[in-house]
Formats: C-alpha cells, sequence, structure tokens
C-alpha cells in the first residue's frame, strides 16, 4: 500500500504563503487525491482535491482563489500551494488518497492517509 508523507507546514504571519508537498512510496496516478485539514478540537475537513481521471480540482470555499493544488504522477507528488494565509487556516494537514474517480468531501472515502504538517498563521 502507497504510503503519505507530507512536508512543508510552518509557522507564517498572515498573509504570508506556504507549499505543502505530499510524498508518496508509490504511484499515485491510480488515486484521487486530497488535501484535509483539522484545527483543535475540531473535525477533519476537506480543502481541496484533484481527480485520478481529468485533473479537476476541488476546493472548499474558504480556500478558493488563495490555495492551488497540484499533482505530479511522475514524481509521485500532491502539493498545496497556500498564499494569503490567514489566521483560522492554522491546522494540522493531511495528504489523503481515494481510490474514487473524482474528489470527494468526505473523509470517509479516502483510504489512505499521511500524519500531517502543521501549519500555524499569526495574526
Amino acid at each position: 500500500q502507497v504510503q503519505l508523507v507530507e512536508s512543508g507546514g510552518g509557522l507564517v504571519q498572515a498573509g504570508g504563503s506556504l507549499r505543502l508537498s505530499c510524498a508518496a512510496s508509490g504511484r499515485i496516478f491510480s488515486y484521487t487525491m486530497g488535501w484535509f485539514r483539522q484545527a483543535p478540537g475540531k473535525e477533519r475537513d476537506f480543502v481541496a482535491g484533484i481527480s485520478r481521471i481529468n485533473g479537476r480540482m476541488s476546493y472548499v470555499d474558504s480556500v478558493k482563489g488563495r490555495f492551488t493544488i497540484s499533482r505530479d504522477n511522475a514524481k509521485n507528488a500532491l502539493y498545496l500551494q497556500m498564499n494569503n494565509l490567514k489566521p483560522e487556516d492554522t491546522a494540522v494537514y493531511y495528504c489523503a488518497a481515494s481510490s474514487a474517480l473524482f474528489s470527494s468531501l468526505s473523509r470517509n472515502d479516502y483510504d489512505i492517509w499521511g500524519r500531517g504538517t502543521q501549519v500555524t498563521v499569526s495574526s
């Protein structure tokens, strides 16, 4: 089974940028990939996804226009470019893989998870 490892998190001021990476131990071309995040005391929520079929990208409304998800199947990698970060973006960010054709907002549809990387945005 493919294993996922996130990196790129850190502490940044509001308005700053970070680029998260997710490295897979095997091929990801057959997976729909997603990023989720979990703030303290809250549920793990969908942030962005990218389909394995047509590369269609989906975003939660709160990050549209600020975050961009991308994938490089040749490198078995997933990325999340985060611009204009806000304090409410503070969370642990998780990379996930799904056998579904298209992105799903439900974490139950994702089969493989990384351990997460912490993103902290100061005001």
